[in-house]
C-alpha cells in the first residue's frame, strides 16, 4: 500500500514541474522580440557604468595623471599584467623627483579583479566600460596607459630677495649684545648667591600636619613592644699578681723498724 502512494506522489510531483515549465515556455512564446543591431547602434547602446572592459590612467583637465610611479598596483597584480618603469628629473628649484616613464598594461592576460584600482593610493587607476578590445593578434592587447604627452611643470615660484647686509649686521649686533646682557644677569645672581652665607638661605618651609593625619586614630594606635637590648662585650681586666702563700712542710711519717729476733745459744 506505502509503495502505491510514494508512486502516485512522486508522479504528481513530475506533472507539476512539466506544467510550470510549459508556462515559462508559453510566456516566451507571446513575449515581442528585440533584436539588437549591433555595431549599428553603438550610439545608442548603453553599457553598464560597473563594467570592467580596459584599465586606464585618471587625467585632468589639464591633461596630468595623479599616477607617482609606486608599484603598488604592479606588486598586487596576481598575473604580472602591470609593468611600470620610473626615472628620476630635475625641477626647476634644483631637487630631483621619480616620475612615471611607463604604464604598461597587458589585456589579454588581465583577470579583471580590480585590486590594482582598490589598492592605489592615489586613486589613479580605473576600468572603462569600452568592451570592443578584439584584436587579430596578442601583442596590440599590450597597451601603453600614459600615452599622453606630459606638460610642461610649472615654472617654480622665484627666491625671495635678499635682505639688505647693513640690515642684517644690525639685527646680529642687536641680539648678540641681548645674549651679552642676559650672560651678565645669569653671572652677577650666581655670584651673590654664592657669597651669601649658607646661614641666610632660606630653608624649605615644612607643611604642617594635618588634623586629621597627626592625631593617630585608635583603631591605627599599636603597642610597642620594648627591643631587648644586646649584651655589651666585657672588656677583660688585668690581672693584679697575687702574693706567695708559704707552704706547710707536712712531717713525713716514719717507717717502724722491725726488730730482727736474737738466735739463742
Amino acid at each position: 500500500m506505502g509503495s502505491i502512494k510514494e508512486y502516485f506522489t512522486e508522479a504528481a510531483k513530475g506533472l507539476k514541474s512539466l506544467v510550470d515549465g510549459m508556462v515559462v515556455t508559453g510566456k516566451e512564446l507571446v513575449t515581442p522580440k528585440i533584436t539588437e543591431q549591433y555595431p549599428e547602434n553603438r550610439a545608442s547602446l548603453q553599457i553598464a557604468d560597473r563594467f570592467r572592459a580596459e584599465l586606464t590612467l585618471i587625467y585632468d583637465k589639464e591633461g596630468r595623471h595623479k599616477c607617482i610611479g609606486c608599484g603598488i598596483c604592479q606588486m598586487n597584480c596576481p598575473n604580472g599584467t602591470i609593468q611600470l618603469t620610473t626615472k628620476m628629473v630635475d625641477l626647476l628649484d634644483g631637487k630631483k623627483k621619480r616620475k612615471l616613464d611607463k604604464y604598461m598594461y597587458d589585456l589579454g592576460s588581465c583577470t579583471f579583479c580590480m585590486l590594482c584600482v582598490t589598492t592605489c593610493p592615489q586613486d589613479a587607476l580605473e576600468f572603462s566600460n569600452d568592451f570592443e578590445q578584439a584584436t587579430f593578434t596578442r601583442n596590440s592587447l599590450v597597451k601603453q596607459l600614459n600615452y599622453r604627452p606630459e606638460p610642461k611643470d610649472e615654472p617654480a615660484a622665484p627666491p625671495k630677495p635678499a635682505m639688505d647686509p647693513e640690515k642684517l649686521a644690525k639685527i646680529k649686533a642687536e641680539a648678540l649684545a641681548k645674549a651679552a646682557k642676559i650672560k651678565a644677569e645669569r653671572e652677577a645672581a650666581a655670584a651673590a648667591a654664592a657669597s651669601s652665607p649658607a646661614s641666610e638661605a632660606p630653608k624649605p618651609e615644612t607643611p604642617a600636619p594635618k588634623p586629621e593625619e597627626s592625631a593617630p586614630k585608635p583603631e591605627e594606635t599599636k603597642s610597642e613592644i620594648p627591643k631587648p637590648e644586646e649584651p655589651k662585650p666585657e672588656t677583660p681586666k688585668p690581672e693584679e699578681p697575687k702574693p706567695e702563700v708559704p707552704k706547710p712542710e707536712t712531717p713525713k711519717p716514719e717507717e717502724p723498724k722491725s726488730e730482727e729476733p736474737k738466735p739463742e745459744n
